[in-house]
């Protein structure tokens, strides 16, 4: 069994890769709820939906969120009505959230509402949101503290970064199977997500980090910096607002207590000392994933570094 912790579109796109190499029903994807936002009255998990609509091949990958073909007929008439429409949200999008905040008022947890959600795509993959528990990732700024989507979306990740907060995090539990398939895993791969704000919300959650330390299978990363700049979306800004450099030194630093294998991109090998003396054996491939093959090659390079066939 292949565990896999993940957020966000970097970690969908690696995951297509995955499934197209190992079983579905083998894979375990620990998934980042730091993300998850009320609007609209309804209950929005971002990273969860976009690896399964990536999965289930019906995501709209030119938007990279969302659903191919989707209409917004509802959110121009929520416009219409004074509504703030700045989370955009298609038709087809607003049915999930529909169908999980109608299963959540039911009293179901989130793990059982995102089982449900993936029997009805069709996934065999087995998803699990880190914890059932209200988690919300804050971004603090000279503006103030905002939800960490209000940064992205709203502000555009254009406010000058001061710290980074997990509210709940003290209290959350992590979701039942979480730090089982962990231990239980032949292997355990971090996806190429934001080491801050996708990956970080994970590892925050009590008995994670530890898991991962203690299990015999081997973990490997993939680096989401590439040439000094994150793949997609604002890790540069929120790694160097906590006085990090941006880079895949970096990351390899954040994940080194329990990181045995590091996956980089070929442009950053002269990086792979500096990242060895860590104690973290690093592997140089083109982690770029432009296209399908792209994704089952960096998929196959990842597991072979863990010993996977």
């Amino acid at each position: 069994m292949i565990t896999a912790l993940a957020g966000g579109v970097g970690a969908a796109r690696f995951l297509q890769g995955l499934v197209n190499v190992i079983s579905e029903k083998d894979i375990t994807v620990i998934v980042n709820t730091g993300d998850d936002i009320e609007l609209y009255g309804l209950h929005i998990s971002p990273d969860p939906d976009i690896i399964m609509y990536t999965l289930a091949g019906i995501v709209d990958e030119e938007k990279g969120w969302g659903i191919r073909g989707d209409t917004f007929r509802c959110l121009d008439m929520l416009r219409r009505y004074g509504h703030e429409t700045w989370f955009k949200l298609g038709d087809k999008d607003f049915a999930t959230h529909i169908y999980r905040t109608h299963l959540l008022i039911s009293g179901l947890p989130l793990s059982e509402v995102t089982k449900r959600l993936c029997q009805k795509l069709g996934l065999k993959v087995k998803i699990l949101p880190m914890t059932d528990d209200k988690f919300e990732t804050k971004v603090v700024t000279a503006e103030g503290t905002m939800h960490f989507q209000e940064y992205l979306v709203k502000r555009r990740a254009q406010d000058e970064v001061i710290d980074i907060t997990f509210e709940g995090a003290e209290k959350a539990k992590p979701a039942p199977g979480v730090v089982d398939s962990i231990l239980s895993a032949d292997a355990v791969i971090i996806c190429p997500s934001n080491p801050i704000v996708s990956i970080g919300p994970i590892l925050s959650l009590k008995g994670v980090k530890s898991a991962l330390e203690e299990t015999e299978a081997k973990v490997a990363a993939i680096s989401p910096i590439v040439g000094g700049s994150p793949v997609k979306g604002p890790a540069d800004k929120l790694m160097r607002g906590l006085g990090l450099e941006v880079s895949v030194y970096a990351v390899a630093y954040l994940y080194q207590d329990f990181l045995d294998n590091f996956v980089i991109d070929n442009v950053d090998q002269m990086e792979k000392d500096r990242i060895e003396r860590l104690g973290v054996h690093v592997v140089a491939t083109d982690t770029l994933m432009k296209n399908l093959e792209d994704k089952i090659q960096l998929a196959r390079v990842t597991l072979k570094s863990i010993g996977v066939r």
